[in-house]
């Protein structure tokens, strides 16, 4: 008997350690709210609050809606207004390019009559021819050179993209190499051709250019090719090619066309005396 009050007095203070951990963890249970959450969400919002809440999303909701009904109202009306304008840019396009063509006939009446008047002067006629010829005012044909000029192939480098200036170094040794015509992608330069950029694309007289660019010269096959090469616009292109991979091919032609400058105006007149 003593021995059993001897182990009941020594395992009650081990009853008496479990129990106040337990009511330790009991307590942390209960008090783990912050007292003014507890109560908030034990009482709820304030019905102020709640109102202004409720009447906030009822309008964002309405806004929401009418920004959706304009949306879709518009849409038509955005569309026939798209419509129109495509039409007539395309309307104009289509004059533009029969207005090039009525130019076209109007320049060969011109010819004819010059040179029914000219007929008794063969040196003014010479003249003349020569100066048709350097100012493209009409078409000639004959054997030359072809160099055709690009993007490189991979994208993203804005200095491997052909620009105004890369086509002008090139226009201008071509020239200094014995072109007596040239013509980019079918546009004849005249001696007052503009190679201007715009964005991203080249103008040739405000005519909108995509490469690749077809550049035909016409001239001696044989000394061009050359006389390009060693010339400042082919030691250009030459470091484009090999530094950035652009491409820059030149080739000979036996036989070329070249249309007459569309554009090509007469801005002065004297007359005969």
């Amino acid at each position: 008997m003593v021995r059993g009050r001897d182990e009941r007095r020594t395992t009650s203070p081990a009853r008496r350690a479990v129990d106040a951990s337990m009511s330790l963890l009991r307590d942390l249970d209960d008090t783990s709210l912050d007292p003014d959450y507890e109560r908030v969400t034990r009482t709820g919002a304030p019905p102020r609050r709640r109102w202004v809440l409720f009447t906030t999303l009822l309008l964002a909701g309405a806004m929401f809606g009418l920004a959706a009904i304009q949306t879709a109202r518009s849409a038509p009306a955005l569309q026939r207004e798209r419509d129109q304008l495509v039409g007539h840019v395309k309307a104009a396009e289509a004059e533009n390019r029969q207005l090039q063509q009525t130019l076209l006939t109007e320049r060969q009446a011109v010819r004819e009559l010059q040179e029914q008047a000219l007929a008794s002067d063969p040196s003014a006629q010479a003249q003349l021819s020569e100066l048709e010829v350097t100012t493209g005012a009409v078409a000639v044909v004959g054997p030359g050179v072809v160099v055709i000029v690009d993007d490189a192939p991979t994208l993203g480098n804005p200095s491997a993209v052909v620009v105004d200036q890369d086509l002008r170094q090139l226009v201008n040794g071509l020239w200094a190499s014995g072109a007596e015509a040239i013509a980019i992608n079918g546009h004849r330069l005249s001696t007052r051709t503009a190679i201007r950029g715009a964005g991203s694309a080249i103008t040739v007289d405000y005519v909108s250019l995509t490469p690749p660019y077809r550049v035909e010269a016409i001239g001696d096959p044989k000394s061009m090719p050359a006389a390009l090469q060693e010339s400042s616009a082919g030691a250009w292109w030459l470091f484009l090619k090999q530094n950035y991979g652009m491409r820059y091919e030149v080739s000979t032609a036996d036989e070329l066309r070249l249309n007459p400058d569309a554009n090509l105006a007469t801005r002065h007149a004297v007359p005969p005396r």
